[in-house]
Protein backbone atom coordinates (compact mmCIF):
# COMPACT_ATOMS: atom_id res chain seq x y z
CA UNK A 1 0.00 0.00 0.00
CA UNK A 2 1.38 3.40 -0.96
CA UNK A 3 1.55 6.10 1.71
CA UNK A 4 -1.37 8.53 1.44
CA UNK A 5 -0.45 11.01 4.19
CA UNK A 6 2.64 13.20 4.49
CA UNK A 7 3.59 15.00 7.71
CA UNK A 8 5.81 18.00 6.97
CA UNK A 9 7.67 18.46 10.21
CA UNK A 10 10.30 20.37 12.09
CA UNK A 11 13.52 18.35 12.16
CA UNK A 12 13.61 18.71 15.95
CA UNK A 13 10.55 16.44 16.12
CA UNK A 14 11.81 13.67 13.84
CA UNK A 15 12.60 11.05 16.48
CA UNK A 16 9.36 11.57 18.37
CA UNK A 17 7.19 11.55 15.24
CA UNK A 18 8.75 8.33 13.99
CA UNK A 19 8.12 6.72 17.38
CA UNK A 20 4.46 7.80 17.40
CA UNK A 21 4.10 6.50 13.85
CA UNK A 22 5.59 3.15 14.91
CA UNK A 23 3.39 2.83 18.00
CA UNK A 24 0.24 3.43 16.00
CA UNK A 25 1.29 1.36 12.98
CA UNK A 26 0.58 4.22 10.60
CA UNK A 27 1.92 2.48 7.53
CA UNK A 28 0.07 4.95 5.31
CA UNK A 29 1.99 7.92 6.78
CA UNK A 30 5.36 9.33 5.73
CA UNK A 31 7.33 12.07 7.48
CA UNK A 32 9.36 14.75 5.71
CA UNK A 33 11.44 16.93 8.03
CA UNK A 34 12.72 20.44 7.43
CA UNK A 35 16.03 21.59 8.99
CA UNK A 36 15.83 22.07 12.76
CA UNK A 37 18.01 25.18 12.59
CA UNK A 38 15.07 27.11 11.11
CA UNK A 39 14.07 27.72 14.74
CA UNK A 40 16.90 30.24 14.95
CA UNK A 41 15.38 32.06 11.96
CA UNK A 42 11.60 31.77 12.44
CA UNK A 43 10.94 34.21 9.63
CA UNK A 44 12.11 31.51 7.23
CA UNK A 45 9.73 28.82 8.52
CA UNK A 46 6.57 29.86 6.60
CA UNK A 47 8.41 29.99 3.27
CA UNK A 48 10.08 26.63 3.85
CA UNK A 49 6.78 25.01 4.81
CA UNK A 50 4.99 26.58 1.84
CA UNK A 51 7.66 25.28 -0.54
CA UNK A 52 7.37 21.78 0.91
CA UNK A 53 3.57 21.80 0.65
CA UNK A 54 3.74 22.85 -2.99
CA UNK A 55 6.39 20.25 -3.73
CA UNK A 56 4.57 17.29 -2.20
CA UNK A 57 0.86 18.03 -2.36
CA UNK A 58 0.29 16.24 -5.68
CA UNK A 59 2.03 13.12 -4.37
CA UNK A 60 -0.22 12.52 -1.33
CA UNK A 61 -3.90 12.51 -0.53
CA UNK A 62 -3.41 14.52 2.65
CA UNK A 63 -0.73 16.84 4.06
CA UNK A 64 -0.31 17.82 7.69
CA UNK A 65 2.23 20.17 9.28
CA UNK A 66 3.98 19.28 12.54
CA UNK A 67 4.98 22.77 13.64
CA UNK A 68 3.68 25.21 16.21
CA UNK A 69 3.60 28.89 15.35
CA UNK A 70 7.29 28.79 16.36
CA UNK A 71 7.80 32.53 16.53
CA UNK A 72 6.34 33.35 13.12
CA UNK A 73 3.80 35.75 14.61
CA UNK A 74 0.83 34.12 12.87
CA UNK A 75 2.45 34.17 9.42
CA UNK A 76 2.68 30.37 9.29
CA UNK A 77 -1.04 30.05 10.08
CA UNK A 78 -1.89 32.56 7.36
CA UNK A 79 0.16 30.57 4.85
CA UNK A 80 -1.43 27.28 5.87
CA UNK A 81 -4.95 28.74 5.73
CA UNK A 82 -4.28 29.84 2.17
CA UNK A 83 -2.90 26.39 1.30
CA UNK A 84 -5.73 24.55 3.08
CA UNK A 85 -3.36 22.59 5.35
CA UNK A 86 -3.71 22.02 9.10
CA UNK A 87 -0.96 21.93 11.73
CA UNK A 88 -0.45 20.77 15.30
CA UNK A 89 -2.17 23.02 17.85
CA UNK A 90 -0.08 25.32 19.99
CA UNK A 91 2.36 28.16 19.92
CA UNK A 92 5.45 25.94 19.83
CA UNK A 93 6.61 22.37 20.41
CA UNK A 94 6.56 22.83 24.18
CA UNK A 95 2.77 23.03 23.94
CA UNK A 96 2.37 19.65 22.30
CA UNK A 97 5.15 17.95 24.23
CA UNK A 98 3.89 19.00 27.67
CA UNK A 99 0.23 19.48 26.74
CA UNK A 100 -1.24 22.97 26.56
CA UNK A 101 -2.66 23.07 30.10
CA UNK A 102 0.51 21.77 31.72
CA UNK A 103 2.70 24.12 29.72
CA UNK A 104 0.48 27.09 30.57
CA UNK A 105 0.91 26.22 34.25
CA UNK A 106 4.69 26.10 33.91
CA UNK A 107 4.78 29.41 32.09
CA UNK A 108 2.51 31.07 34.63
CA UNK A 109 4.55 29.76 37.56
CA UNK A 110 7.75 31.27 36.13
CA UNK A 111 7.58 33.37 32.97
CA UNK A 112 11.38 33.61 32.93
CA UNK A 113 11.87 30.00 31.83
CA UNK A 114 14.07 28.64 29.06
CA UNK A 115 12.78 25.28 27.86
CA UNK A 116 14.76 22.31 26.63
CA UNK A 117 13.47 19.24 24.83
CA UNK A 118 15.42 16.02 24.36
CA UNK A 119 16.51 17.22 20.93
CA UNK A 120 17.56 20.67 22.08
CA UNK A 121 19.45 19.18 25.02
CA UNK A 122 21.45 16.92 22.73
CA UNK A 123 22.11 19.67 20.17
CA UNK A 124 22.53 22.57 22.59
CA UNK A 125 26.05 23.48 21.48
CA UNK A 126 25.09 23.71 17.81
CA UNK A 127 21.71 25.41 18.20
CA UNK A 128 22.28 27.62 21.26
CA UNK A 129 25.98 28.22 21.87
CA UNK A 130 26.96 28.38 18.22
CA UNK A 131 23.54 29.33 16.85
CA UNK A 132 23.32 32.41 19.06
CA UNK A 133 27.02 33.21 18.72
CA UNK A 134 27.79 32.62 22.41
CA UNK A 135 30.88 30.59 21.55
CA UNK A 136 32.32 33.66 19.82
CA UNK A 137 30.81 36.42 21.94
CA UNK A 138 30.32 35.10 25.48
CA UNK A 139 29.38 38.58 26.66
CA UNK A 140 26.04 38.06 24.89
CA UNK A 141 25.05 35.44 27.45
CA UNK A 142 23.66 38.02 29.86
CA UNK A 143 21.90 39.91 27.08
CA UNK A 144 20.11 36.78 25.89
CA UNK A 145 19.42 35.13 29.24
CA UNK A 146 19.68 37.86 31.87
CA UNK A 147 15.91 37.92 32.40
CA UNK A 148 15.54 34.15 32.68
CA UNK A 149 15.37 32.42 36.05
CA UNK A 150 15.34 28.71 35.27
CA UNK A 151 15.74 25.99 32.69
CA UNK A 152 12.97 23.39 32.41
CA UNK A 153 13.76 20.16 30.62
CA UNK A 154 10.60 18.74 29.03
CA UNK A 155 11.80 15.18 28.58
CA UNK A 156 10.17 12.82 26.11
CA UNK A 157 12.50 9.86 26.83
CA UNK A 158 14.12 10.49 30.21
CA UNK A 159 17.56 9.13 31.04
CA UNK A 160 20.30 9.92 33.53
CA UNK A 161 22.56 11.00 30.66
CA UNK A 162 20.00 13.44 29.28
CA UNK A 163 19.26 14.88 32.71
CA UNK A 164 22.94 15.53 33.40
CA UNK A 165 23.42 17.14 29.99
CA UNK A 166 20.46 19.46 30.60
CA UNK A 167 21.67 20.26 34.10
CA UNK A 168 25.07 21.20 32.67
CA UNK A 169 23.40 23.47 30.11
CA UNK A 170 21.48 25.19 32.91
CA UNK A 171 24.75 25.69 34.76
CA UNK A 172 26.30 27.23 31.66
CA UNK A 173 23.35 29.62 31.42
CA UNK A 174 23.62 30.29 35.20
CA UNK A 175 20.00 29.29 35.74
CA UNK A 176 18.16 26.93 38.08
CA UNK A 177 17.23 23.54 36.70
CA UNK A 178 13.94 21.63 36.74
CA UNK A 179 13.00 18.45 34.88
CA UNK A 180 9.46 17.60 33.79
CA UNK A 181 8.90 14.19 32.21
CA UNK A 182 6.31 14.53 29.44
CA UNK A 183 6.66 11.31 27.48
CA UNK A 184 4.98 11.33 24.07
CA UNK A 185 1.37 11.28 25.25
CA UNK A 186 0.32 14.86 24.45
CA UNK A 187 2.02 14.80 21.03
CA UNK A 188 0.47 11.43 20.22
CA UNK A 189 -3.01 12.64 21.17
CA UNK A 190 -2.63 15.77 19.05
CA UNK A 191 -1.63 13.68 16.04
CA UNK A 192 -4.41 11.14 16.61
CA UNK A 193 -6.98 13.93 16.46
CA UNK A 194 -5.90 14.54 12.89
CA UNK A 195 -5.35 10.91 11.97
CA UNK A 196 -9.02 10.11 12.58
CA UNK A 197 -9.81 12.10 9.45
CA UNK A 198 -6.90 10.92 7.34
CA UNK A 199 -7.24 8.28 4.66
CA UNK A 200 -5.67 4.92 5.51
Amino acid sequence: MNPTVLIIACGALAHELVEVQRRNQWTHVRIQCLPAHLHNSPGEIPGAVRAAVRRYRDQYDHLFVAYGDCGTGGVLDAELAELGVERLPGTHCYDFFAGQDRFAGLAEAEPGTFYLTDFLTRHFDRLVRQGLGLDRYPQLLHQYFGNYRRVVLLSQSPSAELTEMARAHAGYLRLDFVEQVTGLGPLELALRDGVANWPS
